[in-house]
């Protein structure tokens, strides 16, 4: 009996310090925290930034979930008052497509919808570029191509 605990405890002690795999097959240089540098919608004829200065937002990637959050710099207490906005959810990887699954978001009406990318790194930087549906979201009827570049946060 005690040779049976003894096998189950070093077995379970084992299971417990593996790694998660990572079901997404995510390259890993895409994992890590990553702080956005600049974010622009292309159209047709123009180029306009999303970044409002005295804001900053963050973003979190792992093999199998994503987060961002944004917040403004001066605590609410100018223009650019934000507050807070975050979100999250799950991840996939397929083809050289990464997408992110929004399950949870400040602004509610962006939940449930999907987002699919183009990865690609420059150095330290993550450059993600894909169509956002904006229909979908009920913000014009123009789908408008989004490229987001983060420079990877150090240990």
């Amino acid at each position: 009996m005690r040779f049976t605990l003894s096998i189950f405890a070093i077995t379970l002690c084992f299971a417990c310090s593996q790694k998660p795999k990572n079901t997404t097959n995510l390259p890993e240089e895409y994992l890590g925290t990553w702080q956005l540098i600049s974010s622009d919608y292309h159209s047709k004829d123009t180029i306009q930034s999303n970044m409002i200065e005295g804001q900053e937002m963050m973003k979190i990637i792992t093999s199998t979930h994503f987060a961002f959050f944004l917040h403004d710099l001066k605590q609410g207490t100018d223009s650019t008052n934000v507050a807070y906005m975050s979100g999250g959810g799950k991840v996939a990887y397929k083809n050289g497509e990464y997408t992110e699954n929004l399950e949870y978001c400040t602004a509610r009406e962006w939940e449930n919808h999907s987002f699919s990318f183009k990865l690609k790194l420059r150095g330290d930087t993550l450059i993600q570029q894909g169509i956002e549906k904006l229909e979908d979201l009920g913000l014009g009827d123009e789908n408008l191509l989004l490229i987001e570049k983060y420079i990877k946060v150090k240990k």
